[in-house]
Parts: structure tokens; sequence; C-alpha cells
């Protein structure tokens, strides 16, 4: 079983590997500060015992999946650094103001302002 995972600072390029959605034991996955593209895998919200995703400072693209909001164990979300475009869903923000398990939850400023109020903890200007 894998619990955990990172690869920050590896200059990884390409997209975010699909399968990873598989990985359902995997409690932390770090891709930070790398070149990855392409927008994030909807099966991420597979991850049910994830407590942690840290995606900042990479090049991803396109919305933020619904489908994270379906990851109860998440306790830190970081986004920031990214071309993200679009609000964080209501669902994601609800594991932060109602069902208070997502402690962090950061991204860039235009998609903190594009989410429903007190859903990001912090947001940052790259």
């Amino acid at each position: 079983m894998i619990y955990s995972r990172s690869s920050l600072e590896n200059q990884l390029s390409g997209s975010i590997p699909t399968e990873l959605g598989e990985l359902d034991s995997l409690e932390y996955l770090g891709l930070f500060r790398n070149q990855l593209t392409g927008g994030i895998p909807t099966e991420l919200g597979e991850l049910g015992s994830l407590e942690y995703l840290g995606l900042f400072r990479n090049q991803l693209t396109g919305g933020i999946p619904t489908e994270l909001g379906e990851l109860g164990s998440l306790e830190y979300l970081y986004l920031y650094g990214n071309d993200l475009t679009g609000g964080i869903d209501g669902g994601i923000c609800d594991l932060r103001l109602q069902n208070l398990t997502l402690l962090v939850l950061e991204a860039d400023c235009d998609v903190c302002n594009a989410s429903p109020a007190d859903c990001c903890s912090g947001c940052l200007v790259d």
C-alpha cells in the first residue's frame, strides 16, 4: 500500500496521471513546484483517505473539479501558483465551513474571490 507520494521540485512535466485516483489508501499527495500542465484530474476525488493535496506552483489550468468535495478526510488543500480559473465549488467549501475537516485551503486570490465567502483560508498573489 502507498500512503504517501511526494514529488516536489523534481521538474516533473506533463499532466497529472488519472491513475493516481486508484491509490485509495493514499493520504499525502505533494506534486508542488514542478512543471505540471493540464487540468486537475477528477479521479483525485476518489482518494477517500487523502488528507493533504499540494498542487501549488505548477502550470495547471482549467477549473477545480467538484469531485474534490468528496474528499471527506482532506485537511490541507494548496492550489495557488497555477493558472486555474473560476471559483471553488460549494462542496469543497463545505469541507471547510460546515464539516470543519478542511483546515487549510489556499488558492490564488482570483480563484478565492470567485468562491463563496470565507471558503479560502488564505489567498496568494504570485
